[in-house]
């Protein structure tokens, strides 16, 4: 079985289940959260920030799952108000599944995205891979019905595979004109994936971040985290009011920093000889103020970042899937 196929799901069996479709949650005046969430032995779906634009809605990333990006249509539907264009921060099927859904419905509406996904989708590139591994588990006794109906919504995914390619690529930082509204886009080299875009819009101080904040705890599966690491530092060098994460709450400048900080700490650790344990108890700690000393969200954050530090370290201080040297 794929590694990253069992953590997702082992994630979603350890979540408490979240309404499927939560009401809009306006950040700034114009910009929007249709919030993701993950339900019991479920696949993740990522935040959604929805941008007020001239000519239409500015979709950050589409989730995974229908009833997430029926939540997009119902919205853009309540609004009145086409889709007129996409944005991918990275090509993690939990913030771009819901790419031909949304298009099927405003065909006139571009995907902005790195290239990134192309080496994975390649022959022996990530998604290459999980895929190949993934089919043997539809036939497996030992995975139930609905995780296997989790594999078929890849398998699918990965059917229609051109629609998580970008129209346009975005390969440079700097202010883009989406649907008539000016924003900056700002694009890592590595980070979460060989490449990720984060945006910008002064006028509302918002930021959608994409997953270079995730809680409990950060997922590197794909990660370049000496990268993920400036890239945090970039997002803090511009005056955002609101960061929105891939997944969780939006976050004051204050708990960006929280986080921030607790991240280049961690990595510190992973770095050092210090046991496992040691690193993954001083992630949770520092994390605690985010997560709001929730015991339960508390022994997730530490589990997580133990069994991190041991897949770190047998890479080099990288997930195994990043190209940075």
């Amino acid at each position: 079985m794929s590694a990253t196929i069992l953590t997702i799901l082992a994630l979603a069996e350890a979540t408490v289940a979240a309404p499927a479709s939560p009401p809009p949650q306006e950040i700034a005046a114009g910009v929007e959260l249709l919030r993701g969430a993950i339900l019991p032995e479920r696949g993740p779906d990522g935040n959604t920030v929805v941008f007020d634009a001239p000519d239409g809605l500015i979709v950050i990333d589409t989730g995974r799952h229908a009833w997430h990006s029926d939540a997009i249509l119902s919205y853009a539907k309540s609004r009145n108000r086409p889709v007129a264009a996409i944005v991918n921060t990275h090509w993690h099927l939990d913030h771009t599944s819901g790419n031909g859904r949304i298009k099927a419905a405003f065909p006139g509406a571009p995907v902005y995205a790195t290239d990134a996904v192309d080496h994975v989708l390649a022959d022996g590139g990530f998604l290459a891979r999980n895929l190949e591994s993934a089919r043997p588990m539809l036939d497996d006794p030992k995975v139930n019905d609905t995780q296997k109906e989790e594999v078929r919504i890849f398998v699918a995914t990965m059917d229609e595979r051109q629609d998580l390619r970008p129209d346009v690529v975005v390969k440079d930082s700097g202010p883009a004109t989406l649907a008539g509204r000016r924003v900056d886009l700002h694009v890592t080299d590595g980070a979460v994936t060989d490449a990720d875009i984060w945006v910008y819009d002064a006028p509302s101080g918002v930021a959608a971040i994409g997953d270079l904040v995730t809680l409990p705890a950060p997922f590197f599966e794909t990660a370049c985290p000496a990268e993920w690491r400036k890239a945090l530092d970039e997002v803090w060098s511009v005056p955002f009011r609101t960061a929105v994460p891939g997944h969780g709450d939006p976050m004051t400048r204050s708990q960006f920093d929280t986080y921030r900080g607790a991240f280049n700490a961690y990595m510190d650790c992973v770095g050092s000889s210090s046991e496992a344990g040691q690193c993954a108890a001083g992630w949770a700690t520092a994390v605690a103020p985010l997560i709001g000393g929730d015991e339960r969200e508390g022994r997730m954050a530490r589990g997580y970042a133990e069994y991190y530090v041991g897949m770190l370290r047998e890479h080099g201080g990288k997930s195994a899937d990043c190209r940075k040297p």
